[in-house]
């Protein structure tokens, strides 16, 4: 496990994990105006997902969510990236969440393994 590389430009963290007998690489960026969060499997990109806080001062928040290039009849990526901007929202940030996932599987244990690795990294970056 690595944590924020001084040489890197922006702050950022990377981790490795076995999820089902899978490596699987994520790293996590926190840019200006954005988090990048990559998690990968294969070795390439996989899906993109783009994620922000919309809403109103005196209004419950809501999440947009789209699909920027990929899979796009898969509820659960859109699920992994809604649950890790209400996370992001909620620990004070407004950055739009940019979350790319190149996974050999996207069953539920999966994505819960990544999305609770990544919030819990989520505060060296923020």
């Amino acid at each position: 496990m690595r944590s924020s590389d001084p040489a890197f430009p922006v702050p950022n963290t990377s981790l490795c994990l076995d999820i089902n007998g899978h490596k699987t690489d994520i790293i996590i960026s926190s840019y200006e105006d954005h988090i990048l969060v990559m998690a990968t499997q294969i070795g390439s990109m996989g899906t993109i997902l783009q994620a922000r806080k919309e809403g109103g001062v005196t209004t419950d928040p809501t999440y947009n969510i789209s699909v920027v290039f990929g899979k796009r009849d898969e509820p659960m990526l859109i699920a992994c990236a809604r649950q890790l901007i209400e996370h992001i929202s909620n620990s004070g940030s407004s950055k739009t969440l940019v979350l790319s996932l190149g996974l050999r599987d996207h069953s539920l244990g999966i994505l819960k393994t990544i999305v609770s690795a990544v919030t819990e990294k989520l505060a060296e970056v923020i």
